[in-house]
């Protein structure tokens, strides 16, 4: 059975986790953590970075690269727009999701509180994820607010724009950082629509037993 590596809390690592249950695709998970991988891993992985994927063709590393592959072999249900403009788009916010949003939601935010505390002994610094809160996520917000017309970021359809932004949302979430209703009142119904997914809320509620929440 084909195997994907990385450890469940990664947005990146979620990210594929959700496109393989809409999918219904089968398979193994090896938590690895990105911290001294194994020479084996890096074999796998070679920046050695998760997720990571394995099945009867081959290795596969990163998450986008996965995701598009998953899509080419097993093409129904899709997560990719068929008209070429709007999946131009959904990879568009796929990728704004991977690096200006975790930029900030899980490198300054939910490593800081969760991760290094509970993992690496070390203290979370709250005034500079305060900072990180009140200054660098509302611009980000404001993008995606300005965005939203509908269910779903591109047309009609639940897509990998939907995936990609909404996993980082899940790392806030567990990080106690929730969207302001009154000033981003289309943004919050929209993490909330997402995050109610069956392939979604499956792994929240994974995320929050392993942090005891």
């Amino acid at each position: 059975m084909a195997t994907l590596y990385g450890a469940g809390l990664s947005p990146f690592v979620r990210k594929v986790r959700v496109v393989l249950a809409e999918k219904n695709v089968p398979y193994e998970h090896d938590p690895v953590v990105p911290f001294n991988v194994s020479a084996e891993y890096k074999a796998i992985s070679p920046l050695g970075k998760i997720p990571a994927w394995r099945d009867e063709k081959g290795p596969l590393s990163d998450s986008s690269v996965i995701c598009q592959y998953l899509e080419k072999r097993h093409p129904s249900p899709s997560v990719y727009p068929s008209d070429p403009y709007e999946c131009a788009r959904a990879l568009w916010f796929e990728e704004y999701a991977d690096s200006a949003v975790v930029a900030v939601a899980g490198a300054k935010i939910f490593f800081p509180r969760i991760v290094g505390p509970r993992f690496f002994n070390q203290p979370a610094d709250e005034a500079a994820i305060g900072k990180a809160i009140t200054e660098e996520l509302p611009p980000l917000f404001d993008y995606l607010e300005s965005q939203i017309s509908g269910d779903w970021l591109v047309g009609n359809q639940f897509s990998i724009a939907d995936i990609g932004v909404g996993t980082p949302f899940v790392n806030m979430r567990l990080a106690g950082v929730s969207v302001d209703t009154a000033r981003w009142p289309k943004l919050a119904r929209y993490v909330a629509r997402v995050h109610e997914r069956p392939s979604f809320k499956t792994l929240i509620d994974e995320d929050r037993a392993a942090l005891g929440l």
